[in-house]
């Protein structure tokens, strides 16, 4: 139920009860009014009566002599006092009644009586109840729709603060709630959490910009030497020391190289440079450069299995480049119809290298990409990813599960940024059977979309960032 409801739901109840506990209150207060009055107009017509008794020595003023209806505890009152007895029997129109008595003598005289009907003031009390529930519902009806309003007024500028706090969520920093939803309606506790969730967002924003600028300068203060480093490698005697020297500075030139392509994604530096392309090339290709056996389907009407093995050794990965380069193109001329998309080809090349690598890295083999329309589809057989990573998304330096391996945290990081750039959609999740599964969606290409000039397809062979 939305809150605007909730809130005229409980104004209505509130509006009932107080209606209700005064509708009570005015009606006891008029009943008892209405008794005591019946009482006293007793007392003194039995007063009156015998006054008038004792001259005359005949009733009068409606009084009788020992009436048959009179109350038991009339019947016999002690000594000459005026009592009074509440009698709750109805007949007709006549009743409930006040009756008052007194002896007209001595003990054993008779008792003059009078009787008090309360049967029109009763009356009158029901009329008014009746009143009070027609005048309570048209009151109920009046203000149940100006609740609604105020709750409605309310319950917008939650919205507005939940609306604000979600983009902030989402990634949009500069997303603020703004001074004019306080100062148009005073200050209350609306206004001071729609001012908290700003102050957040302006804390949150400095501390992401210092973080930004930190990963920035680092990485541009390391590269001139780490890529001093690189060069002095050259100068070392061949040998397992110079291996191992050499593989590990080429390792912190590709940390070094990730965070500066990181930093630029945070600054909103990237810009695509669309081609038309062929998908499974391209994802063939990328595939191909990351010299890791992996199995690339592409199913486009009917299905082409193309699988691209690729060795770990500098030497293989010219030719397996070369492979997933022409068994695309070849799967093509035997007759099946290859998509082809609106994107930069490097970028995807990109992120479709960080996945596949982020699977070999952390999942188990077999390690299979699929290609379906404007969908890649990267699987693993490992342990999935964690928890934490499908809730809050890849986080930098951080790699999860122990259980997944070791890394910098940074791949899935940039294939995220990338995607953002090409206006894709990547989405992790974990396979039922064990496996993680990394889904990419490229957007639908425009409608004025041309082909090439000379109906040349672009060039998906693009050197890595």
């Amino acid at each position: 139920m939305p809150l605007r409801w909730k809130i005229a739901a409980l104004a209505a109840a509130t509006a009932c009860l107080v209606a209700l506990a005064v509708g009570v209150l005015v009606h006891v207060w008029t009943a008892m009014d209405i008794r005591s009055r019946a009482e006293m107009d007793a007392t003194n017509t039995v007063y009156s009566a015998m006054e008038v008794y004792r001259r005359t020595g005949t009733p009068a003023g409606g009084a009788e002599l020992d009436p048959a209806e009179l109350p038991t505890a009339l019947r016999h009152p002690a000594g000459a006092d005026r009592r009074v007895a509440y009698d709750g029997r109805v007949e007709g129109n006549l009743g409930p009644s006040v009756w008052g008595a007194q002896r007209v003598g001595g003990p054993g005289s008779p008792v003059l009586a009078v009787r008090i009907n309360m049967s029109p003031q009763l009356h009158d009390l029901r009329r008014l109840d009746a009143s009070m529930a027609v005048a309570s519902l048209v009151s109920l009806a009046a203000a149940l729709p100006l609740a609604v309003y105020g709750a409605a007024l309310v319950a917008r500028r939650l919205r507005r603060v939940a609306e604000t706090a979600a983009r902030i969520s989402g990634g949009d920093l500069d997303a603020r709630n703004g001074p004019a939803l306080g100062r148009a309606r005073g200050r209350d506790e609306v206004t001071d959490i729609a001012a908290t969730v700003d102050l957040m967002a302006d804390s949150l924003g400095r501390r992401l910009r210092i973080e930004r600028q930190f990963t920035a300068d680092v990485a541009h203060e390391l590269r001139t030497p780490v890529g001093g480093l690189l060069a002095a490698t050259d100068l070392l005697p061949p040998g397992e020391t110079e291996d191992l020297l050499r593989a590990r500075v080429r390792d912190l030139r590709g940390l070094v190289e990730d965070l500066l392509e990181i930093s630029r994604l945070d600054a909103g530096a990237e810009a695509p440079v669309r081609a038309r392309v062929p998908l499974a090339a391209v994802v063939a290709e990328a595939v191909a450069r990351t010299g890791l056996d992996t199995e690339v389907t592409a199913r486009t009407g009917l299905d082409t299995e193309v699988t691209v093995t690729g060795s770990p050794a500098a030497e293989h990965v010219d030719h397996a480049e070369h492979a997933a380069a022409s068994e695309p193109v070849a799967a093509a001329e035997d007759g099946v119809a290859a998509e082809h998309v609106e994107t930069d080809p490097r970028r995807l090349e990109r992120i479709v290298g960080n996945l596949v690598t982020n699977a070999h890295r952390h999942g188990r083999t077999p390690v299979r990409v699929t290609v379906e329309g404007l969908t890649v589809v990267v699987r693993d057989h490992g342990p999935g990813f964690p928890a934490d990573l499908l809730l809050d998304g890849p986080r930098r330096f951080r790699t999860g599960a122990a259980e997944r391996g070791a890394g910098h945290g940074l791949g899935l990081t940039i294939a995220l940024g990338q995607a953002r750039v090409l206006g894709a959609e990547l989405r992790l999740d974990n396979a039922a059977d064990g496996g993680a599964i990394a889904t990419l969606r490229l957007p639908p290409p425009p409608t004025d979309t041309r082909p090439p000039h000379d109906g040349a397809e672009a060039d998906t062979r693009r050197p890595r960032p």
